[in-house]
């Protein structure tokens, strides 16, 4: 095939991802030079198509970014007044002593938010500093300069037959160059995962590692509602399968987000996320909670949990890592967003410095320091053993020795524990069916619990299904060959959105189907199977769910 000519639009820095860490950059860097141009390209349908987090935000970002922010009237609206923590059994629960918590924990001061209005919000304030912000441009390939660094990105390309071929109504797209490129695509970003692997970003950190997260909007009876109410669980239903846990925040407007997350890096190939999350809805707490009420939204996405030993290299030549294209997330306080914002802020910085002193295409060193000795290493090195400490000991184990270890950093500064590896990436963890038991999940009733298409709908997830699949497959014959018999198809399990299936037809060998329309872009595929086969890429842009409030 000839090779494709596009037309090209030149800017000083180039940002992929409407997040909170690419609009914080984008912000950042008219704050500091009015006069730069700056573009934000966005895959989703409109800013905050794509967003999905729990969330309760820790408003450091925001306060560094705009001070300003409650007189500017970002719908950051509802702050955190109850806090609670509970250890579930199949019956009931035992709530944890908040005294016994690392001040860390507490989310006194915290806002429960959406941030996709959030970043809606941010969006309206980016553009009116003259950012350029263009949703509906999925950035699907990285443009190289000849010396090997990065220039810019492909965005907008449209009209792909579904054997990749070009269709009648064929558009190029268009490269759009800048002396920095940024990445904030969110976790597991297909273009960051290129430029890891091409830079050899990941070269001295550890595996990443990665949960995975659902949630649902519910509108609850006002009479059960508490508006700033905040409470996270562990244990039942997922006991010693795997760790995570849940949450559910109080928000305004009689709403409540019921969140459930579990780690990526369990064993058993019959686990079933999804039904995990189903089940919690049936404990008793949580069932009377919901009970006369509706299910009005519906998400998925993968969490970065590798934390700090498991940040790549942050800045190479043309380009940065922000947010959770870096792994940002504090594990334990389940919170991501400030520290995407303060990353943003950082890497503006380093850029604006770099294209007042003339540089560009460089690596900006400013940026990789920032963010190893300020205030997101802060944040993310006192906690940096909970996660392995909870895969080594378990629940139970992990969650004293990782007290331990965060009561005496947040006291003094030293972690006893030193930096645990968290050994095997989550792939790899998946054990073999032959040694694991299979799971009976009950059947969902409709009421609280629901099946996987019904609640697929509730995201309002849309792909044209004349494209070509963005979930390629490295070797077609690997999902029926291998992972079928030997770790029991679990991408018809862990995929949170019903994509794959194993079909079975009589006198025919199972076959092995995508389907692609479901996709929720929780990028959980990319990262839990066993053979490693499964590449997300970005359909064409506007693609993918359509996320009114997460």
């Amino acid at each position: 095939m000839a090779e494709i000519e596009r037309e090209a639009m030149e800017y000083d820095v180039v940002i992929v991802g409407a997040g909170p860490a690419g609009l914080s950059a984008a912000i950042r860097l008219k704050q500091l030079d009015a006069d730069l141009n700056v573009v934000v390209l966005e895959k989703g349908s409109e800013v905050g198509a794509h967003i999905l987090s729990g969330a309760v935000l820790d408003p450091a970002g925001i306060d560094a970014l705009i001070p300003d922010w409650k007189e500017k009237g970002a719908p950051i609206t509802v702050p955190v007044k109850d806090d609670s923590f509970y250890m579930l059994g199949e019956a009931g629960g035992i709530r944890l002593p908040n005294f016994a918590m690392p001040p860390l924990m507490n989310n006194h001061g915290n806002y429960i938010v959406s941030m996709g209005n959030v970043c809606r919000w941010m969006a309206e304030q980016a553009e009116e500093l003259g950012v350029e912000v263009f949703p509906g441009m999925a950035c699907s390939e990285l443009v190289y300069a000849d010396d090997g660094s990065l220039k810019g990105v492909v965005a907008g390309e449209f009209g792909l037959n579904p054997d990749g071929t070009q269709g009648d109504g064929y558009e190029p797209g268009m490269e759009l160059h800048g002396k920095y490129v940024f990445l904030s695509e969110g976790v597991r970003g297909s273009l960051s995962k290129e430029a890891i692997a091409k830079f050899s970003l990941d070269k001295d950190c550890d595996v990443p590692k990665f949960g995975l997260g659902m949630k649902e909007i519910w509108e609850i009876d006002p009479e059960k509602h508490k508006e700033g109410s905040v409470t996270h669980t562990m244990g039942w239903p997922l006991n010693g399968n795997a760790g995570g846990g849940s949450f559910i925040y109080h928000l305004d407007n009689n709403q409540v987000y019921v969140g459930f997350v579990v780690h990526l890096n369990y064993e058993n190939p019959y686990l079933f996320p999804y039904m995990e999350f189903q089940r919690f809805k049936h404990h008793p707490m949580v069932a009377d909670l919901l009970k006369g009420g509706k299910r009005i939204a519906y998400g998925a996405r993968a969490i970065s949990e590798g934390g700090w030993q498991s940040i790549p290299q942050v800045a190479f030549p043309g380009g940065a890592l922000l947010g959770c294209s870096a792994g940002l997330v504090n594990v334990p306080r389940i919170k991501g967003n400030h520290n995407a914002m303060l990353s943003g802020i950082h890497a503006a910085e380093a850029a604006h410095a770099a294209i007042k002193d003339g540089r560009a295409s460089d690596t900006l060193e400013m940026y990789e320091q920032e963010l190893r000795s300020g205030p997101i290493a802060k944040d993310l090195k006192r906690v940096r053993n909970v996660k392995p400490l909870w895969s080594k000991y378990g629940l139970l184990g992990g969650l004293v020795l990782g007290a331990v270890d965060m009561w005496t950093a947040n006291i003094t500064g030293w972690n006893p524990f030193g930096t645990i590896k968290h050994g095997k990436n989550d792939a790899d963890a998946t054990g073999k069916a032959k040694d694991h038991k299979e799971i009976t999940y009950p059947k969902p009733d409709g009421k609280l619990s629901f099946d996987r298409l019904t609640n697929v709908s509730f995201s309002m997830t849309n792909h044209e299904e004349s494209q070509p699949a963005h979930l390629k497959l490295g070797d077609a014959s690997i999902p029926t060959e291998i992972n079928l018999p030997q770790y029991a198809g679990p991408s018809a399990r862990y995929c949170p959105a019903g994509v794959y299936e194993f079909v079975e037809e009589e006198n025919k060998d199972p076959r092995f189907v995508i389907n692609f329309q479901n996709c929720v872009h929780c990028k959980t595929c990319d990262i839990k199977d066993p053979s490693q086969n499964i590449n997300w890429t970005t359909p064409q842009g506007g693609d993918g769910p359509n996320y009114p409030n997460m």
